[in-house]
């Protein structure tokens, strides 16, 4: 049996340095491999047209995965390098398609002072058309470790993982993880009422197995995504992890919606899993 693939993108900004650094840090407990992945806008047909625009754009191909095959070079797992080219959803997408990985894993980088219309994720595209496990690294993270306390916020509506339902529990026991079940509604009684609800509809789903009893949590927000925020605090956790349906990923409203908020401006590592 193969080990479990990261795909980790890197384009070689100081923040998918990061995301690389913490993915190594993760793949150990794991028993994962990494899969570090460079995409460039050029065509192997036609090295010259749109040549890419970070920093070793200058280099040809081979000498771009030479450079590559020293971020890779002394890491304490394996690792596999690949250069890419064309556009970069479509290239890791294949990647994701052939490698299978137990999470695509990318560094976020840091737009704070940009509106979030303006703040075009990567992660967010990739969401619509790779819909694997995706981890999303902050650009500034006090605890490189691997996660253990998990915040996970649920609605309390059910859910299921489907044909991610044992990778997902691999994940979640490999680290050990503590969950605490997060619920945010509008005023404190109903955020009461409910949070057992959404405690129940993560155990339904079988994300709790093997662990130790998830806790629940209410906060009172209008505003889920402010809840969330506000309660993801790294004192506290580890990482966030999100729900993403698959029927608001591909709606119009989702650029505007939870998920997208809690990406843009979440302190901890995001874990985003695909739910249907």
């Amino acid at each position: 049996m193969k080990a479990p693939v990261l795909l980790v993108h890197t384009d070689f900004s100081p923040a998918a340095d990061h995301a690389l650094a913490y993915a190594t840090r993760l793949a150990k407990p794991l028993g994962s491999r990494l899969v570090l992945l460079h995409v460039r806008r050029d065509s192997p047909l036609n090295p010259d047209a749109l040549p890419g625009d970070d920093g070793f754009a200058h280099l040809s191909t081979a000498d771009t995965g030479v450079a590559l095959g020293s971020f890779a070079h002394g890491r304490p797992v394996p690792v596999v390098a690949e250069v890419g080219h064309g556009r970069l959803l479509p290239t890791i997408t294949e990647a994701a398609a052939r490698h299978q990985p137990l999470l695509i894993v990318l560094g976020r980088p840091n737009h704070d002072d940009l509106p979030d219309a303006l703040n075009d994720s990567t992660a967010l595209e990739i969401l619509r058309h790779a819909p694997y496990p995706l981890l999303v690294v902050p650009p500034a993270l006090a605890r490189p470790a691997p996660p253990r306390r998990l915040l996970l916020a649920a609605d309390g509506e059910p859910f299921a993982l489907g044909s991610y339902a044992d990778p997902v529990r691999h994940l979640l026991g490999a680290l050990h993880a503590e969950l605490t079940v997060l619920h945010c509604a509008p005023d404190a009684a109903l955020a009461a009422a409910t949070a057992a609800t959404a405690l129940a509809s993560v155990e339904q789903a079988g994300l709790a197995l093997g662990l130790p009893p998830a806790r629940a949590r209410q906060v009172e927000a209008a505003d889920p995504a402010a809840g969330i925020l506000a309660a993801a605090l790294p004192a506290d956790y580890d990482a966030v992890v999100l729900l993403a349906r698959r029927r608001s990923v591909l709606g119009r409203l989702f650029h505007r919606g939870v998920t997208t908020k809690v990406l843009l401006h979440c302190p901890l590592p995001l874990l985003v899993l695909p739910v249907e």
